[in-house]
């Protein structure tokens, strides 16, 4: 595997509010931890890439859509470790692709648009079989990276923590799938309290998910986490411009550039929380930048929305 960097870097957020409610907030850079698969999707694909390895694959087969981080981290991920990659990608093929899928392609991935109705049977075994006997072999990525392996690495991100002697009450990240929270609960053992921000709306059924996900994983459903669901402007990849003002503060209060979808819901969900009085004065809160910064050559092609530090 790549080497990575080390040690945690982490960036405390003077923020207003967290000052006035005696919270510390810090920022941890995980989007530093790859120079090309940062954050989150690289901690999910490091024990599946071992895996596949293992049982002697050449080839990862994955789903997602046009814009999508996973597919983006995958096809790096292959080009990197000697795999070749398939994205089984949802809707027909644009007559102009997507910056994301345009990159997956100069990575190497081999790309297989399906409409939405089949797209939905993606979890059936029998309809994967299908594809593989059609494809050919290949080691099988869930849509997201989310499995027992993903969580095993997203763990770790709790250990590194630890053995850097950053001590810290509360962990949060944003949550899509639930895979990442999922991973950083089995990391922290019960102990200590994490937060999922849902980048999604109607995002309930995933305490069920985190749930059955750390059952899986470790035999053990915790009760240390909460999941907040009041900062997702609409919806997944929904913004708004009170989002996309938070981000451009942000990044020219501390030069660092958040993701509309994922990474700026989380510190704005984070700080709302904290105004709210849920994390008790005195506590060190860390906020997980998990990348996915890729998403603004999309958000930029549809709507015409640019990172901080190109507007």
């Amino acid at each position: 595997m790549p080497q990575l960097v080390q040690p945690p870097v982490l960036l405390d957020l003077p923020e207003p509010v967290a000052e006035r409610r005696g919270v510390q907030l810090r920022l941890l850079r995980d989007d530093l931890l790859h120079p090309e698969l940062p954050g989150n999707k690289w901690r999910k694909l490091k024990y599946n890439l071992l895996e596949a390895q293992h049982l002697g694959h050449r080839t990862l087969l994955t789903f997602g859509g046009a814009y999508s981080n996973h597919l983006a981290a995958v096809a790096t991920a292959g080009r990197l470790q000697g795999f070749g990659t398939i994205g089984v990608v949802r809707g027909e093929a644009a007559s102009e692709l997507s910056p994301t899928l345009q990159q997956c392609q100069a990575n190497g991935m081999q790309l297989r648009f399906v409409g939405r109705e089949a797209y939905r049977q993606r979890h059936e075994a029998a309809w994967v079989a299908e594809l593989l006997a059609h494809l050919g072999p290949a080691y099988v990525v869930p849509e997201g990276g989310t499995n027992t392996l993903a969580l095993q690495g997203c763990a770790e991100l709790i250990t590194e923590l630890d053995a850097a002697g950053e001590a810290f009450d509360a962990v949060a990240v944003a949550c899509g799938t639930g895979g990442t929270l999922a991973g950083l609960l089995v990391g922290l053992g019960g102990q200590r309290h994490a937060v999922g921000v849902a980048t999604l709306k109607g995002a309930d059924f995933l305490r069920r998910d985190v749930n059955n996900l750390t059952a899986a994983a470790v035999g053990q459903v915790f009760s240390n986490w909460h999941l907040h669901t009041g900062a997702h402007f609409g919806g997944y990849a929904r913004f708004s411009e009170p989002l996309l003002a938070f981000i451009y503060r942000f990044y020219q209060q501390y030069q660092v550039v958040l993701d509309p979808v994922y990474t700026g819901k989380l510190l704005y969900g984070v700080l709302q929380l904290i105004e709210e009085g849920y994390f008790a004065a005195g506590s060190t809160v860390v906020a997980v930048h998990t990348g996915g910064l890729q998403g603004w050559a999309g958000f930029q092609q549809r709507f015409g929305v640019a990172a901080p530090g190109i507007v």
